[in-house]
């Protein structure tokens, strides 16, 4: 826990890159850390290739209940079934990390070039993350795709 300090001390947002596995002691670092920013990866690596949301779900709920936490939109199509997942696949995330997170605390991330893995371009994630949040209006889109990482990064 002290390197997570450290980042702290610095005034650095501290990356949290969990799998479900990881999720309670995300939780009991992020409640442990209560002046420090942090920023969730890929959404916490849902099984989305099994379609499964539990025990994802209650964590997330859990770990977005802090008001330090955001969350990025990202990692998600090497986490779908790689050769042949639809858009639909990603929706049932992607709307609880907006419930959970709010238009504020979320962003986007490619995940590059790991994504790849999964599909031919950075724009097709892009374009991707655009569909998946194109119900939201024009600010709250605004914040995911830039405005949310200045705030938080102090950019």
């Amino acid at each position: 826990m002290a390197g997570v300090r450290a980042v702290g001390r610095a005034g650095l947002v501290y990356d949290l890159l969990p799998k479900e596995p990881e999720l309670p002691a995300c939780i009991r670092c992020v409640a442990e850390n209560p002046e420090m920013r942090f920023v969730v990866d890929h959404i916490a690596k849902p099984r989305i290739a099994a379609r499964e949301l539990e025990p994802w779900e209650s964590l997330k709920r859990e770990l977005a209940s802090y008001p330090n936490v955001w969350c990025k939109i990202s990692g998600m199509v090497t986490e779908a079934a790689m050769s042949s997942w639809q858009e639909d696949d990603f929706r049932p995330y992607v709307e609880r990390v907006l419930a959970f997170y709010g238009e504020d605390r979320v962003l986007f991330g490619s995940d590059w070039p790991v994504c790849l893995l999964a599909v031919d371009s950075y724009e097709a994630v892009h374009g991707l993350a655009q569909n998946l949040l194109s119900s939201l209006s024009p600010e709250p889109r605004a914040k995911a795709f830039g405005i949310n990482a200045q705030v938080l990064y102090g950019l």
